[in-house]
């Protein structure tokens, strides 16, 4: 039952109090008037009769209680039909009422009560409300709350309490509401209305509204609206913790225009941009707590509502997390942009048909052109016309969703030196679309590297391929040289075969020299280096070079100052100057012009960082350099790399070597020194020697030493000598040798043969000559065979190969001898030995 329902009812129960209390006053107005007119008619009667006083007030007492017991008769019986039937009308309205009524009086005893609220205590016939109660399972705790509404309705003052009802399997909701009635004092009029259904709508209603408030508040978007003076009306949680406040002050003192940074000019207090409108979208930034800054977009619509005032309706983007996206997408970006521009390998992408969408500036670079000239451009354009169904194939295979099995060799094609470029291929499809990306490594360096590994190793291989022919070069020049002395001790000046015993030693000393430039190729020559003067050395070289170049061609030389000193051998220093001084002059002699100069510099040098240097990296240094230039035809760029290797040379058949630049950049590399050289075709050759310069002078080697032999005359002795040689060429010449010269000489073939030998000996010896290189046990491992059991037996070793190799064995005692060597220098170095 509705409460307006109830209300209705109510005035009805007011109506028919309304008529009980006005029907007593109209009886008792019409008894007065009765009585009035019968009392007068009395006296005017009494008055005419002429009765007497006594008689007369009894007449009249009797007159008047007869009329006012007819007159109460008559109200009570009136009045008690009226009741009855009031009360009827009420049991009537009662029982039409659609909820559960009941009326209590005073005593809270129940004086009426319809069918509903019979049905709703189950029929229960309680005349006690408090009991009533119970039948209607209202729960204990709310019964204080009934008694206050019973108590307020004794005072006159209505009201309801909401009650929640357990019956079993469900709740139930009835609303219990106490109207006082007036007229009627303690009497009370009680609805009670079953409400579940209501209470159940305004429950969804109440959980909707909500869970509408905590979507809105929640939502991540802010929400707004705003009167015509810019006073925030509504305003949800999201935008509130945006800027740092809470929904109160906003709602409170918070206006549009405070939060936004830079508000509009010429707009209203509601306006997010100038001039308005209906509708309005901006992008603006709010200001929060500490300053806090936060971008947003707002879209906002402007409507004007009941009586003139203005609300607007907005919906707020956080725009930080977007631009700190966008942001991150830009700088992603950029640094796949600097990454693919940058990389230091070539990168292209090619799209289904092939063309060339995008590259980088390394591959533009390779190619010789413009990004813009091989962007939009055909691939097989970029491809050597060899390579080009091969790579199609590649491609095509890419783009079908194949993976790339093998990396592809192939060869671009650049513009720029219309060459080949040979490049590493690697190709990956896009997942998205049929776009492939090519990364491309250039090789050429690598091919390079390789054609210099290769080549260093072939000149590794002909520079021990020298060495070893040199070693026994050495060892049949040795015997040669040497059996040519022994002969010459028989065969004096003036014997006819002085004359062929010289030929062959000669010639002998001509092959030791080229086996010397064989040993300086390969780095293997013995060196003396000395400190020396570049300049002097120069000097005391200008006249004989002068001659070597003839009356054509003018010699210059330029000193430099302050150039320091080196360590060289001056021996073969001059002979590189010659060497070089020669191949000058043939270049010059071939061009064929009147007037020609061979140029050589010299200066100080300091390179602050490693440079290339011929095909070595020159380090960081202080460094005396001599530059050796003519005006010769040039050396073409195509052999200008090969002038180094050994018996490589342009010159006809019978005149030339090809060792001699070998040679010089042998001596040059083995003395610690680089040598470069650059060439113009037609304009003359230049080349740049670059030697230590010592830092600080070593005072024993400033003046130069005198040789054993040239200071010595007297080359005999008496000494027992132990002399270990592979070779019976050259054992059999070195023991006669030193027998001549009243040595006592003992000999070994072989390592091993020379410590049974020694194993074997009665009598000590003073010296032991062995050879280095030897079958089985070689000369160092028998020297440490016999130091361990005589440390101070002197040794002198003999070998075609030079003394660096010897450096680990070297020591007190121990000394060299290279090969060849002729009678006297054996005596002169034997003597050296014993004396010292």
């Amino acid at each position: 039952m509705s409460y307006d329902q109830n209300t209705v009812t109510q005035e009805q129960i007011l109506t028919m109090q309304r008529h009980n209390a006005q029907s007593p006053r109209w009886g008792m107005g019409a008894v007065v008037f009765i009585i009035t007119a019968y009392l007068l008619f009395s006296f005017a009667t009494l008055w005419l009769l002429q009765l007497s006083g006594a008689v007369y007030l009894i007449a009249l007492s009797l007159i008047c209680g007869a009329l006012v017991g007819g007159f109460a008769l008559h109200h009570v019986v009136r009045l008690f039909n009226g009741s009855e039937t009031e009360r009827k009308l009420l049991k009537d309205i009662l029982q039409s009422s659609k909820g559960a009524r009941v009326v209590t009086d005073s005593a809270s005893r129940l004086i009426l009560s319809n069918h509903h609220f019979h049905a709703m205590t189950g029929g229960a016939h309680s005349k006690i409300l408090s009991e009533m109660w119970n039948h209607l399972s209202i729960p204990d705790g709310v019964r204080e709350g009934i008694e206050v509404l019973a108590q307020d309705a004794a005072r006159g003052i209505g009201g309801y309490i909401d009650v929640k009802i357990n019956k079993g399997d469900h709740d139930s909701w009835v609303r219990v509401h106490a109207e006082p009635i007036a007229n009627l004092a303690g009497h009370i009029d009680w609805h009670i209305d079953d409400i579940t259904d209501d209470f159940e709508r305004n429950r969804a209603v109440r959980e909707e509204r909500e869970k509408l408030i905590d979507f809105t508040d929640n939502a991540p978007v802010g929400f707004f609206s705003v009167d015509e003076t810019g006073k925030f009306v509504f305003v949800n949680a999201t935008l509130a913790r945006w800027v740092g406040t809470d929904l109160q002050t906003m709602l409170s003192s918070g206006k549009l225009h405070n939060y936004l940074l830079n508000p509009p000019t010429k707009a209203n207090p509601y306006d997010i941009v100038d001039f308005g409108g209906a509708r309005q979208v901006a992008e603006v930034q709010l200001k929060g707590h500490g300053g806090k800054i936060v971008p947003v977009s707002i879209n906002q619509v402007v409507m004007v509502v009941e009586q003139g005032h203005t609300r607007t309706r907005a919906v707020v983007h956080d725009l930080t997390s977007e631009r700190a996206m966008i942001e991150a997408l830009e700088e992603s970006e950029d640094r796949f942009r600097r990454f693919f521009e940058e990389a230091p390998l070539g990168i292209a992408i090619v799209n289904s048909d092939l063309i060339v969408a995008d590259c980088n500036s390394s591959l533009a670079h390779t190619l010789g052109k413009s990004r813009r000239d091989v962007e939009d451009k055909s691939f097989a354009e970029l491809v050597d016309k060899n390579d080009w169904m091969h790579v199609t194939q590649v491609l095509r295979k890419i783009q079908n969703g194949e993976a790339m099995e093998d990396v592809a060799e192939i060869r671009l094609w650049s513009s720029k030196d219309s060459v080949s470029v040979p490049a590493r291929m690697y190709a990956r499809r896009f997942r998205e679309n049929s776009n492939v990306v090519l990364h491309f490594i250039d090789l050429t360096q690598q091919k390079n590297l390789e054609t210099q590994f290769i080549q260093s190793q072939k000149m590794q291989a002909i520079g021990q391929l020298a060495g070893g022919i040199a070693h026994d070069f050495n060892n049949l020049l040795t015997a040669i040289i040497g059996f040519c002395d022994l002969l010459l001790l028989r065969h004096k000046p003036g014997d006819p075969s002085f004359g062929d015993i010289q030929q062959i030693k000669q010639n002998s000393n001509r092959a030791a020299n080229l086996v010397r430039q064989l040993l300086a190729f390969s780095r293997q020559q013995t060196l003396r280096p000395k400190v020396q003067d570049v300049t002097d050395i120069l000097t005391e070289l200008a006249h004989l070079m002068r001659r070597l170049l003839g009356a054509n061609i003018e010699l210059n030389l330029v000193h430099g100052d302050d150039l320091g000193f080196v360590k060289v051998d001056g021996g073969q220093m001059e002979q590189v100057l010659i060497n070089m001084a020669v191949n000058a002059r043939d270049a010059m002699v071939e061009r064929g012009l009147s007037e020609n100069a061979l140029t050589i510099t010299t200066s100080h040098f300091t390179s602050r960082e490693p440079q290339q240097c011929g095909g070595d990296m020159m380090p960081v240094g202080h460094w005396v350099r001599i530059d050796v230039m003519d005006t010769g035809a040039g050396i073409p760029p195509e052999i200008l790399s090969r002038i180094f290797e050994p018996f490589f040379t342009t010159k006809d058949v019978g005149q030339g070597t090809g060792l001699g630049l070998a040679t010089v950049h042998g001596i040059i590399r083995q003395t610690g020194g680089y040598l470069s050289v650059k060439s113009d075709v037609g304009v003359g050759t230049i080349f740049s020697v670059f030697l230590p310069r010592l830092t600080e002078l070593e005072p024993e080697d400033s003046a130069p030493k005198e040789t054993f032999e040239d200071t010595v005359s007297d080359l005999t002795g008496t000494a027992r000598i132990m002399l270990v040689e592979d070779e019976d060429a050259v054992r059999a010449f070195s023991s006669r040798a030193l027998q001549n010269k009243g040595y006592e000489v003992l000999t070994a073939e072989s390592g091993e043969a020379g410590w049974d030998v020694y194993s074997a000996l009665t009598k000590p010896i003073d010296l032991m000559i062995t050879d280095v290189i030897m079958p089985g046990m070689d000369g160092p491992t028998l020297a440490k065979k016999i130091r361990e059991v005589n440390p101070t037996l002197k040794i002198i070793f003999i070998s075609g190969y030079t003394e660096e190799k010897l450096k680990d064995y070297m020591g007190n005692g121990i000394y060299f001898l290279p090969k060849p060597f002729s009678l006297k220098q054996l005596a002169a170095k034997v003597k050296e030995v014993l004396g010292g």
